[in-house]
């Protein structure tokens, strides 16, 4: 009975915390001088297959804001948010700077 309520308190707890950036919220970069990024959670959400495509030891492994650092130069390589963001599956990085960044 015990090992039952511990797995359904895991799965309750990881239900809530699977979505990095919940839909309704956003988080905000602030640190480029080309402007603010706003990360828009239910857009993000919407569009991903799951949260592994994104949430993986080699891309975003913790879903905590600042523990990656993200750089235009990691992007354009088609790293972390170049992934998607390569013209195929969302619009391409390079040449649409403030499509994210907003001065």
């Amino acid at each position: 009975m015990k090992k039952l309520a511990f797995v359904l308190v895991l799965m309750a707890f990881g239900a809530t915390a699977a979505l990095a950036v919940p839909p309704g919220r956003t988080l905000e970069f602030d640190k480029s001088p080309m402007g603010k990024v706003i990360f828009d959670g239910k857009l993000h959400n919407d569009a991903a297959k799951s949260c592994a495509q994104c949430h993986n030891k080699d891309t975003f492994p913790a879903m905590k804001k600042g523990t990656v650092t993200i750089t235009m130069d990691q992007i354009y390589a088609g790293k972390q948010c170049g992934i998607c963001h390569n013209g195929q599956l969302a619009f391409d990085a390079k040449g649409n700077c403030a499509r994210c960044h907003k001065k």
